[in-house]
């Protein structure tokens, strides 16, 4: 694994709810909550399911491709770290199993992005405990 160097951008606070989905991405694994009670798949992680309120949640695999749903792109820097990556692409992605995630679209011109853009997930080794999940076009 190579890290990025000196990696000066915030990074996730890692939850005890959160755990199992920042283990898998270091491991270049999608994974998302799937309650057990009723079936419902959820990102973001959290305690309770949002459609039963069962606690009885575990991580499930998905095939981390889907297709943007939404996006901006980014021009102004409102944190120094980003100010390299400007313009970039912030979108909410719907993967083929209907849950949908916020992350960078990268690998393409953010002129070219658009909604519907068939998307693949890729992590980007940011430190030793945390990898990035980021979208880039299939």
């Amino acid at each position: 694994m190579s890290f990025q160097a000196a990696y000066q951008k915030p990074l996730p606070q890692i939850l005890p709810e959160t755990a199992g989905f920042w283990e898998a991405t270091r491991r270049h694994e999608l994974v998302v909550q799937q309650c057990a009670a009723c079936g419902q798949r959820q990102y973001f992680p959290r305690l309770l399911c949002h459609r039963c309120l069962s606690d009885d949640l575990a991580w499930a695999p998905v095939s981390g491709q889907g297709v943007v749903y939404s996006f901006t792109i980014i021009r102004q820097v409102l944190h120094a770290s980003f100010a390299p990556d400007v313009p970039y692409v912030y979108a909410i992605v719907e993967l083929a199993e209907g849950v949908r995630l916020i992350a960078n679209v990268v690998g393409i011109a953010p002129e070219q992005v658009r909604v519907g853009l068939p998307v693949k997930v890729v992590f980007a080794e940011v430190t030793p405990e945390v990898s990035l999940p980021q979208f880039e076009p299939v």
